[in-house]
């Protein structure tokens, strides 16, 4: 057993995750398979006398098994969670020394360390305060640098250091703001982007946070990756705030857990292969576990929205004891006819109109070639994404006509990187970021469905990714017809891997399934890929541009070509 089991990372948890739906401390552990049992009831044995001696009695334990490890936690007080991790480190020492025969480190030294931590920890002030905006209604976040009571312009924010007594604040004027969350495996940021231009057509100040920036509206915070608890806490703390969109990315949920405990709504787009391989998320159940944290937010008085064409979202919505929206691209589901018959919500496709289905009500919101981003109904995906930002939309307050004017609206240029069509002469351009099985084969559908003389696909692959689904991508996209491919090294992206090898494994399932040696070009940078298609294309030609390395620079090109 010692040689199986292995330290992963021991971390705080400020907000509701995996394990639980309190703040703690966890501990990854990697083992082998029928050592789970036995790892976590050494852990608790090896803890709980620490928790004892720190007067943490009462904090309650969790676990979880994974494939190819476990989980363990406690929960603690907010104000003693670096303490509580310190603990948690101190109980592998143990445990490792018993494992592989070491000597573990003296428990009194380690008690003493730990309690100076926590002393120096403790910030009763940051306590007072929570307890004083429970009491009163308001949403309370806090982390290293910040604290705040209220959302948006109900907020105020302080420093941690200058916390006031609640006993003098004007509790009246602090309240939230309605907030909606978007999770999943694909369409997130286009189904936020969508949410964001139909509610800042209504009128608000849209607070969002997403993969690219934190921001109100078009005046842009911070640009980066901000998917994760900071990135809502920060807008959350825009007082001029008045709806919320929280872009919910899976490694902040595990990482850390959900930024708020509290939402109006929560939209999980589908879940498909992404990251699977990652601790915690090994398997399509254990990443529908991590999404399925949001449903936490929203369970009590809140609405979920799921989409009825993923068989996953299917199976667990059933679990779900808080009210469900459904969006379909088939109007004729049986999961959406009988929950529209008894009284649900529902946004579907009817042929070619998106509908709004409330029990016996209907309305019409408009045509799949109304809305630029399907392209005419050929980006189905889009259509899709329409549908679950209306759901998300509507219960954050947008009447039907904010959606049906922000969905007709919003253009190409709005979202940047998605399925984006560019007209280069006489040759089309589909510029797209899918990197995943589910997002390309989505992009597939639709560059099949787009005329064209001849097709070519520019594209990598990242090393972590296993030659299996290499391969399967490959087979995937010589499918649709292509007349060439052309393979970027994607260097950023080797995780591992040597320099050609990807490339090498893309190639040989090429010529598998029947393409010629000459078919098969290979550059070092998406850039050089993209000229090199061009040089090759003539008029008619569909040139299907992957671009993950550097989409900026290919957006660029693009858009000067196509302005020309």
């Amino acid at each position: 057993m010692a040689g199986s089991i292995e330290f992963i990372d021991a971390r705080r948890l400020t907000g509701p995750n995996l394990l639980s739906d309190q703040a703690g401390a966890v501990m990854d552990l990697r083992c082998g398979e029928g050592e789970e049992r036995a790892l976590i009831e050494r852990w608790a044995a090896t803890i709980r006398p620490m928790l004892d001696a720190l007067s943490w009695s009462e904090c309650e334990t969790s676990s979880r098994i994974f494939s190819g490890g476990v989980s363990v936690a406690f929960a603690a007080p907010i104000d003693a969670l670096y303490a509580a991790t310190a603990a948690n480190e101190w109980a592998w020492q143990v445990m490792e020394a018993g494992l592989r025969g070491g000597v573990p480190p003296d428990f009194g030294q380690a008690l003493a360390a730990i309690r100076a931590a926590l002393d120096g920890e403790r910030n009763p002030s940051l306590l007072a305060l929570r307890d004083a905006s429970a009491g009163h209604g308001t949403t309370f976040l806090w982390d290293d640098d910040f604290v705040s009571v209220g959302l948006g312009r109900g907020s105020v924010t302080w420093p941690v250091p200058a916390l006031p007594e609640p006993a003098t604040l004007d509790w009246s004027k602090r309240h939230d703001v309605p907030v909606g969350i978007v999770t999943g495996t694909n369409g997130k940021t286009t189904t936020t982007r969508l949410a964001t231009h139909i509610l800042a057509g209504s009128g608000r100040n849209v607070g969002v946070s997403c993969t690219e920036w934190i921001a109100v509206n078009d005046r842009i915070i911070d640009r980066g990756d901000w998917s994760g608890p900071g990135g809502a806490r920060s807008v959350l703390r825009q007082t001029d705030v008045d709806v919320a969109v929280l872009e919910t990315a899976r490694g902040g949920l595990l990482r850390r857990g959900l930024g708020v405990e509290r939402a109006d709504v929560a939209l999980i787009t589908n879940i498909a292969e992404d990251h699977l391989g990652d601790f915690g998320s090994r398997n399509l159940d254990e990443l529908l576990d991590v999404k399925w944290i949001v449903t936490r937010a929203v369970e009590a008085t809140g609405l979920l929205v799921l989409n009825a064409d993923d068989p996953v979202l299917r199976a667990r919505a059933g679990t779900y004891a808080g009210r469900l929206a459904w969006f379909s691209l088939d109007a004729a589901s049986p999961i959406v006819a009988g929950h529209v018959a008894g009284g649900g919500k529902a946004w579907v496709l009817e042929g070619d109109r998106l509908l709004y289905r409330h029990g016996k009500r209907q309305e019409a919101i408009c045509t799949a070639g109304d809305v630029p981003l399907a392209l005419g109904g050929v980006a189905r995906h889009n259509l899709a994404n329409a549908l679950a930002a209306a759901a998300l939309t509507h219960e954050l307050g947008a009447s039907l006509d904010d959606i049906r004017r922000g969905l007709t609206s919003m253009s190409q240029r709005d979202n940047p990187g998605r399925s984006n069509i560019y007209q280069v002469g006489d040759v089309r351009v589909l510029m797209d970021f899918a990197h995943n099985p589910h997002a390309l084969q989505a992009l597939f559908e639709m560059a099949r469905r787009l005329p064209a003389s001849r097709r070519l696909l520019a594209f990598g692959q990242a090393g972590d990714r296993p030659d299996p689904l290499i391969r399967e991508l490959a087979r995937r996209a010589w499918s649709i017809g292509l007349d060439r491919v052309i393979v970027s090294e994607l260097a950023n992206y080797y995780r591992g891997r040597n320099p050609g090898e990807v490339y090498g494994v893309i190639r040989d399932e090429l010529l598998r399934c029947g393409a010629r040696p000459e078919q098969v070009g290979h550059f070092e940078f998406e850039v050089e890929a993209l000229q090199a298609a061009l040089d090759w294309a003539e008029p008619g030609d569909l040139l299907i541009i992957l671009a993950l390395g550097d989409p900026a620079a290919i957006r660029e090109r693009l858009e000067a070509l196509s302005a020309k």
